[in-house]
């Protein structure tokens, strides 16, 4: 099993964890875990988000870079880890450990 492989079993297996996505640079995704219609809204619609925060980043301090994004809703969190080549969007549900209990 690759090392990305492996990466991705260990990020599903965490409490909340709905989906996973990796899209290229270009905004085209690479490797899902959600169904057709969800994969391609979420790849382009953080996709943009993810450019933008990194221009806003990049305007503040041109010495700086995003590394990590976070977004988080009543039904869902976004965590987005941005590189060169490509982004890892994670979506979980914020209140998986509340309805545990």
């Amino acid at each position: 099993m690759s090392e990305v492989e492996e990466t991705l079993n260990r990020i599903k297996t965490h409490k909340g964890v709905a989906g996973i996505v990796i899209v290229s640079s270009d905004g085209v995704p690479i490797r899902t875990t959600l169904d057709q219609k969800l994969t391609l809204q979420y790849s382009a619609l953080i996709s943009q988000l993810a450019a933008k925060a990194k221009g806003v980043v990049r305007d503040l301090d041109p010495t700086n870079d995003l590394t990590f994004l976070r977004v988080r809703s009543k039904k869902h969190e976004i965590m987005v880890a941005p590189d060169k080549d490509y982004i890892l969007i994670v979506i979980q549900d914020p209140n998986a450990d509340q309805s545990q209990n």
